[in-house]
Formats: structure tokens, sequence, C-alpha cells
């Protein structure tokens, strides 16, 4: 394993590209005129090297922030198995998965929100007349901001729709299997239509309107739909689609695909160093540091704050999960009320204010057969990284 010297600022751009195991480690001056101590990330790197060597994912790249620096950046294994090996680098392009949801599509809808377009809890038929089909008439904004519609988890892919009209039409019709507010069901159909709503409030196709007002405000230079050709050498494959193509640049959720490859639930690409930049970010937005985070401090509170209905147990933001079934990247340590996200390829993002500490895991664990898995993983570093950073609360 190399191991880098501290260094006192990671530029944007600073690109490990290592052969074999890497981690790089940086820490901000110190008051006293030294820097202070590094962090110790070796039972971190220790969990990531095993996930490789076990198979849980072919290669994994980790950063991991705290007071405003990248205090912890690892790079291991490979970003390709077949056809042909390739190792993984810092660089790597990721298929972000449902992380387009809190990263992507709800901050777009609350800047929307901000201009006073819609109110949270306004029924979503009101701007896209077509949802009141199937019972939806009640269901609200927020409902699908925090998957508490009562819409089942995927639209209907047992026949061979195709395209972004195809899309809306199954959406608009498809039927709550509870009522609203009743119970969290997590659903891609919620952002598939918050997705459809920024369209439709906008006037604008969802990755254009994110790229103006989102990724290019944040120098997200390295995140978008739909990745040029390019870019194709950096990107890590995820499995073969149903045709028995490699997918590597077009994007793994089938329905997110079939519409293009622009979706709200699903669709971003994006690599650990403008996961790095969004994730600081946001915490200086919320702490009320400066920042070109999009969005006005409150609105970052109100979403990254429990806002389910009055009695459920289940704590979701408008976006962002904050306790549920789902929660295992938040680890043991850190504490209920920090709030992340995470992606069926194997992309996690958690952040914790509190300790102003944020863990990006970036895998392709479906590579090359769909059987990697990395819930585990993300426990496990987020409990190792929160001891290294925050010893008290052992």
């Amino acid at each position: 394993m190399h191991v880098f010297p501290a260094a006192p600022r990671l530029k944007r751009r600073h690109v490990l590209m290592l052969t074999g195991a890497a981690t790089l480690t940086a820490c901000a001056p110190h008051a006293h005129g030294g820097p202070p101590p590094a962090p110790d990330m070796h039972d971190v790197d220790r969990r990531l090297q095993l996930a490789v060597t076990q198979g849980e994912a072919p290669g994994v790249v980790c950063a991991i922030g705290h007071d405003q620096q990248v205090v912890h950046r690892a790079v291991y294994g490979r970003r390709t198995v077949t056809p042909t090996p390739e190792t993984m680098t810092w660089d790597t392009v990721f298929d972000m998965a449902s992380l387009t949801k809190p990263v992507i599509t709800a901050p777009c809808v609350m800047q929307l929100w901000e201009q006073g377009r819609f109110g949270l809890d306004d029924p979503v038929s009101r701007y896209l007349p077509q949802f009141a089909a199937a019972g939806k008439s009640t269901i609200t904004i927020r409902h699908l901001l925090t998957h508490y519609s009562g819409l089942p988890p995927d639209l209907d892919l047992t026949h061979p729709w195709q395209g972004h009209d195809a899309a809306f039409d199954l959406t608009m019709q498809a039927a709550p299997t509870q009522p609203p507010g009743s119970g969290f069901v997590y659903s891609d159909i919620n952002f598939i239509t918050l997705g459809f709503l920024v369209e439709k409030l906008s006037g604008m196709t969802l990755d254009a309107y994110a790229t103006r007002f989102l990724l290019t405000p944040l120098d997200l230079r390295q995140s978008r739909f739909v990745p040029p050709a390019t870019w194709s050498a950096r990107i890590a494959p995820t499995q073969t689609d149903e045709r028995g193509r490699m997918l590597r640049g077009q994007v793994n959720d089938p329905s997110a695909r079939r519409m293009g490859g622009v979706a709200g639930h699903a669709g971003l690409f994006s690599t650990a160093s403008d996961m790095c930049l969004y994730a600081q970010a946001l915490l200086d937005r919320r702490a009320g540091r400066p920042s070109a985070y999009p969005l006005k401090r409150d609105t970052v509170m109100l979403m990254t704050t429990a806002g389910q209905p009055q009695g459920k147990t289940d704590l979701r933001g408008l976006g962002w999960d904050i306790s549920t079934h789902y929660s295992s990247a938040r680890g043991d340590r850190f504490p209920v009320g920090s709030f992340g996200h995470t992606g069926f390829t194997g992309t996690s993002l958690w952040l914790d204010p509190g300790s102003d500490s944020y863990v990006v895991i970036l895998t392709s664990r479906l590579h090359p057969d769909g059987h990697g898995n990395v819930v585990r993983l993300r426990h496990d570093v987020a409990t190792a990284a929160a001891l290294a950073l925050i010893p008290s609360r052992g």
C-alpha cells in the first residue's frame, strides 16, 4: 500500500492513478502552526481492501471529509474485470444510481420551491393534472420527496415500453398500494414524477436544468447525465444488459435507460472528487459558511431534517435518508440527524453536520455478474471513519 504525506490543501483536480492500493491523507494547518495529527484511517483501509479481496466489489474509491478538508482518499482494486482488467483510479466515473435523487432531483425541485412555484403540501396533480388518475389526487409533493406517497417501488417493466413520453404515461397511470402518508415505501416512481415536475415548471429537460442551475454553479465538471464517449475509458462498467452487452456509460437502471438516460430517480454519473465538492458545499451552506451551493441555508436545513408524516418512525428528509432500513451507510457512530443516501450500483454518500464530516464510497458492485454486495462495507467504513474522526464517541 502506498501512503502519501499530509498536504495542507488538496487541489480540485488532484488525481491519483496508481496500480495498487492507494491512500492519501490531507489536513488543514493547525492553529498553533503545525498540522494536527492526521486521523488514523488504517481500519478504513483494511475494510476497503477486504471488500476487494472478498469479492464484495471489484474495486472501490473512498473519500472522507472532516473540518472542511478531504482527510482521507483511498483507491483499491479494479475498475473493470472483463473483458480486459483495468486498475481502479481516483478519477473513475461511476453510475451513481439513486444518489441522483438527493444530489440532483431534490435540490432542483427545492430551487423551484424557493421561487414560490409550488407549496410542498400542494397536490402533485395541481401541476401535473394527469397524475390524479388511479387514486393519486391527494398525493403531495412532500409525499414524493419523503417516499410517503404510497406508490409502488418501480414502473412496470414487463412490457417493452421505450422513451420519455411512455414513461410519463406509465407514471401518471401508476396506482398507489396504500394511502398517502400511511407508510414509508421507497419508490423510484416518486422521483420520476419529481423529474417531470421540474420539467413542467421550468420548461427545460431535467438534465439541462440540473446542468445550468446546479452542476455549473458548483463547478462539477465530471458530473452529468449521459456521459460523452470521451469519458468511456474512465467509466466503471456495471453489468450486461438484456442483450448481453456490458453497460459502460449507459445507466444501469432499466427505467432510466428506457427513458434515454435522464430521469429523476437515476442517471447521474460522477466521480469521487465531484462528490467531495458537492458534500462540502452542502455542509458549508448548512453551517452558514460561504458556499456555492445554490439553495438557501433554511432550505438545506429543511431538506436534511426529518420531514415524514407525524408519528411515523421511518425518518426521511426531502430527498435524504435519515433513519430507515436503508440507513446502514450511517454506521454505528454517526448519530441520527446525520443524513445520506445509497445507490443500487454500489455508491453512497453520508454526511454528519455535527462533526462536519462526510463519507463517500463509490463502487461498481454489480460488475461483472451482478453479485457484489456492499451493504456491510458501507456500515463498517462509516463506523471506522467516525471512530477515527470523533474518538470521544468511542
